[in-house]
């Protein structure tokens, strides 16, 4: 096949899992009309059509739910003999490793990246960003090798590696906010305040631990609008349509002027963790997650970033799970 068929093949794989062309463009970095387009000319190659698109939803043609069984785990296929090449042409290890992560990379990561380099020379580590709405589809598509997500993770088929020290949470609010200044905020006060929702495909309960619908007493908190990524999620803060909780780390690395970030008392802190495919697992995964793992605590993260984001905590440090 030629380049321009396997990315119809991707694009109409993108189409039958997000049912929604805008989404699906967002995934594969393409527009929406470029969408379109490759959905187009692959339908004239099948003869017919594969999805039913109207101002309301989208979904598959008959025709399309019997080609995405035949094509899927042939896709799967395909995507793991070139990585089994990769790995094999490597020794073992491959010659780049795509890992995804959310928001920003800290100190920790970024130091065990750089050991891991310099034990394995032939490896670059390439950084991927990954949508918030969308954290474990990177990994089981194939266009990361591995991600560094937040936890829960209850995920069958993915591995649990590494896990970091929990981060203290914090609020983001437009700078003129009422909480704007305050030195801390309560759990218990989110219920006063709209929050920013995410938008699927996360799965319900990761969701929910990232923006949770009630407060630890039980009071609902007010959903606000919903977004894929934390830019879109910061522009709405800053636009004031809501709240947003982020990890300390994440803040401090944002830089904002027009966002504040008050530290939240009362909530469980925030954790990353690698993660990848338990099918396609390689000496690559395993040798960075022991990078990760023996990666030095780093110092504490700044505690007055610039503008009246007001972040404390330290970034950095790990746990490994008997599981991992």
């Amino acid at each position: 096949m030629s380049g321009v068929e396997i990315r119809e093949l991707e694009c109409f794989l993108a189409l039958s899992e997000e049912l929604h062309f805008g989404r699906a463009a967002e995934r594969l970095y393409v527009s929406q009309s470029r969408v379109s387009q490759l959905l187009s000319a692959l339908e004239r190659r099948v003869g017919g059509r594969l999805l039913e698109r109207t101002s309301r939803r989208v979904e598959l043609t008959p025709l399309g739910e019997r080609f995405l069984t035949e094509l899927r785990p042939a896709y799967q296929a395909l995507r793991a003999a070139v990585d089994g090449a990769r790995a094999h042409a490597a020794g073992g290890v491959l010659a780049t490793l795509r890992v995804g992560f959310l928001g920003s990379a800290n100190e920790h990561v970024m130091h065990a990246f750089g050991t891991f380099h310099e034990r394995h020379p032939q490896c670059e580590v390439a950084p991927v960003e990954l949508p918030l709405a969308d954290p474990f589809g990177a990994v089981r598509r194939g266009d990361v090798d591995a991600a560094l997500v937040c936890l829960p993770v209850a995920e069958p088929d993915l591995v649990v590696g590494t896990v970091l020290a929990e981060q203290p949470q914090l609020l983001a609010v437009p700078v003129h906010h009422p909480l704007a200044h305050r030195p801390s905020v309560c759990a218990e006060e989110l219920a006063d305040h709209r929050m920013i929702g995410l938008r699927s495909p996360a799965p319900r309960y990761w969701r929910e631990a990232m923006v949770p619908p009630t407060t630890p007493g039980g009071r609902p908190i007010a959903a606000g609008p919903l977004v894929c990524t934390l830019q879109e999620g910061l522009t709405a803060v800053a636009a004031g349509l809501g709240t947003m909780l982020l990890c300390a780390p994440t803040a401090t690395h944002q830089g904002r002027r027009d966002i504040a970030f008050v530290p939240v008392t009362g909530l469980p802190g925030s954790a990353l963790a690698l993660i990848w495919q338990h099918a396609k697992e390689t000496a690559t995964h395993r040798a960075l997650d022991r990078a990760l793992a023996e990666a030095p605590e780093p110092a504490a993260a700044p505690s007055a970033p610039p503008a009246a984001q007001d972040v404390r905590g330290t970034a950095g440090g790990r746990r490994v799970p008997e599981t991992a």
